[in-house]
């Protein structure tokens, strides 16, 4: 890190006025194309919203002056806009890395723009085939992206492909054979976090009535189950953990068993030390802007800058009186950041 990027960022966490933002997660289209049940996005309208070319554009001199180094294409299924690889061209005008966030079933068919104008993608695994498909409800979910994954590889050899899996009541049981799956479909990493059932992101605004949230969380029988499941696959996967393939670590993993432990009262929610909101943004599908995917928006790009709105006395309010040791829904996120 140069030294004016360390002191920007430092200055952001003083200050509360961003200075410098790393990240940005742009959501190019709101649709998406699985029907996974650990998800509500797939229920969203038929038409969905898509950032238009312009507004990306719009866009160039914030990022630019902000320091944007990193953009996530998000979602939704960012392959289903119409225009993606045009939004990803006037992205490409400034020196950011770009990646592809992507359900895998359109891979194959956009392999050549992908490994153009991405320099990583990141798709989701649910299990093994069969769990797969059950989780996305897409018949030959699986089949679809690991054809996907073959075609980005043979596009190019050593283009990273890396995959990210949310551990839920369906498919805890099948993690071993997840981490060997990933390995089978050419996938150069997997990472595993918990499924989030507590905030209003994912389009459920009102959140998930306990109902709802006991079909995905796992009980306090499947816990132990879990915990018992954990720690025979950090014998028989050691040297996937040794290797960087599995990217966390055994404590990670086993900070999983405790947050599910804590969704079901036994116990506290794992310690967070996220600072998403002081070094990163969210831009959604119809302009709006979050601090991150879980909080509130703080405005929109159709009616103001994105600098003008993460600096605006809301925003900068907002961030000196969030403490995510103590916020709730930091409490209970899923998806911790630190940069």
């Amino acid at each position: 890190m140069n030294i004016a990027r360390a002191l920007d960022l430092k200055l952001n966490a003083f200050t509360h006025r961003l200075r410098r933002v790393p990240v940005v997660a742009l959501m190019p289209h709101s649709r998406c194309n699985c029907r996974c049940i650990m998800c509500d996005i797939w229920k969203a309208n038929r038409e969905g919203k898509s950032l238009a070319e312009s507004e990306v554009v719009g866009l160039l001199s914030d990022f630019r002056s902000l320091g944007v180094e990193w953009v996530l294409l998000s979602g939704g299924e960012p392959l289903m806009h119409a225009n993606l690889w045009a939004l990803c061209a006037a992205l490409k005008t400034l020196p950011v890395r770009i990646t592809l966030l992507s359900t895998g079933l359109l891979l194959a068919r956009h392999a050549p723009g992908i490994v153009n104008y991405c320099d990583d993608v990141i798709v989701s695994l649910d299990g093994s085939e069969a769990v797969h498909d059950d989780i996305r409800a897409i018949p030959h979910a699986f089949r679809q992206l690991a054809e996907g994954v073959g075609a980005l590889k043979t596009s190019k050899p050593l283009y990273p492909v890396f995959g990210r899996c949310v551990l839920q009541r369906r498919n805890f049981a099948d993690l071993p054979n997840i981490v060997a799956t990933a390995k089978a479909i050419g996938l150069d990493r997997i990472s595993f976090l918990a499924a989030d059932v507590s905030s209003t992101a994912f389009n459920r605004p009102e959140g998930w009535p306990p109902d709802r949230a006991a079909e995905i969380a796992l009980s306090s029988e499947d816990v132990e189950r879990f915990a018992a499941v954990v720690e025979q696959t950090l014998v028989s996967r050691a040297a996937d953990f040794s290797s960087g393939f599995i990217a966390e670590s055994p404590a990670h993993l086993r900070r999983l068993v405790a947050y599910f432990r804590a969704v079901n009262g036994k116990g506290d929610f794992p310690q967070i030390a996220c600072n998403a909101p002081w070094v990163s943004a969210v831009i959604e599908a119809d302009g709006t802007v979050r601090p991150c995917f879980f909080h509130a928006p703080l405005g929109n790009i159709r009616e103001r800058s994105m600098y003008e709105i993460l600096n605006s006395p809301h925003a900068i309010a907002f961030r000196r009186r969030l403490d995510v040791r103590q916020d709730p829904i930091c409490r209970r996120c899923v998806c911790t950041f630190k940069m």
